[in-house]
């Protein structure tokens, strides 16, 4: 009854003034059915004859959740099915009941793959290697040579390096065998560490290391951190003076490359190794360049100690370990963060 007499006085008297008074919601002096006891609910819509039938509709959202279209929307999954020339029912039957059976906001989707993060250790050489792959310019535009390189992670040493007019399993395969040999790589001892590159997780060179007895392992997708060195060691290389824009041949490019190796082992003085380079590292000089450089020093501070405030000068001394994500608390000395 306050309804009805709240209807009938907002007829003659402004809804906002009536509500207000009776505390009455607006939208009730405008339904037609309000104040009415005996109203009745809406009969349930009649089912289309044209409707897919109980059975069908569990058909059809078992495909829709299938392992094959679990991740994909209903309009791919429809076009997906018409090339194949199956016909199940439209795009906005396929919500229907997606949205009937609440999966419409929230579906199942396919879980991510986790990756794991790598850490690997080095407390001397040949026991971890990273290699990869990198793009030098030809003389025109997308024409490219490829640098293959496998680094010692102890001792940033080039073990092994190649330029390819293409990027190719097999070839990175021969390389890596080759640098195995030639460095004597017994069963169980090296661990190669690559990114994921089509070349890197190849079935050949995966079978290869297998054959080797060594142990492989990769980056996580889009994680450059993962693979450090090698990355710094490409940057070393395109940051040099004399390092051309193109090249003109393959030929131009392993002229160039050839005497940057050389110098890149034998007279580099690394950072991240105590300023020693990295062949002295990897042929185990480092003791005696160590004594050498402290007799320098202590001669120079028996000459002037006065030149030196604090202490006598101590040589530095290169890291006992390297490592690929070190964890959180590390038993061991870290390396320094490669050298760009």
């Amino acid at each position: 009854m306050l309804i009805e007499a709240a209807q009938e006085a907002a007829l003659s008297n402004p809804p906002e003034l009536v509500s207000e008074a009776l505390g009455v919601p607006r939208s009730a002096l405008y339904s037609q059915d309000a104040g009415k006891s005996d109203a009745q609910p809406s009969p349930p819509r009649a089912t289309s004859p044209r409707a897919l039938n109980l059975i069908e509709r569990e058909s059809v959202l078992d495909i829709l959740n299938s392992e094959r279209f679990l991740d994909q929307a209903p309009a791919a999954v429809y076009a997906t099915l018409l090339d194949e020339g199956v016909y199940v029912c439209s795009v906005p039957t396929m919500y229907r009941i997606l949205r009937d059976n609440r999966e419409v906001r929230e579906r199942r989707q396919r879980k991510a793959s986790q990756y794991q993060r790598p850490e690997l250790l080095a407390t001397g050489p040949n026991q971890v290697w990273s290699w990869d792959i990198t793009k030098l310019h030809g003389p025109e535009k997308w024409t490219y040579y490829y640098l293959y390189v496998i680094m010692d992670v102890f001792s940033r040493y080039i073990v092994g390096w190649m330029i390819a007019p293409r990027e190719s399993a097999a070839l990175a395969e021969e390389l890596i065998a080759e640098t195995c040999l030639r460095q004597s790589i017994e069963g169980g001892q090296l661990t190669v560490h690559a990114d994921r590159g089509s070349a890197m997780t190849s079935k050949p060179v995966a079978l290869l290391l297998a054959d080797l007895g060594v142990t492989k392992t990769h980056s996580r997708p889009h994680v450059s951190n993962d693979n450090p060195y090698s990355e710094a060691q490409f940057k070393t290389l395109k940051y040099r003076p004399d390092f051309p824009g193109r090249f003109g041949c393959i030929q131009d490019s392993r002229l160039f490359c050839r005497p940057f190796f050389v110098w890149y082992n034998q007279e580099h003085r690394h950072s991240g190794i105590a300023m020693m380079t990295p062949e002295d590292v990897h042929l185990g000089r480092t003791e005696q360049i160590m004594a050498i450089r402290q007799r320098t020093l202590t001669n120079a501070y028996d000459r002037n100690p006065e030149r030196f405030v604090r202490k006598p000068p101590v040589t530095q001394t290169p890291p006992k370990a390297a490592w690929i994500n070190p964890p959180a608390a590390a038993e061991v000395p870290l390396a320094k963060p490669p050298e760009a």
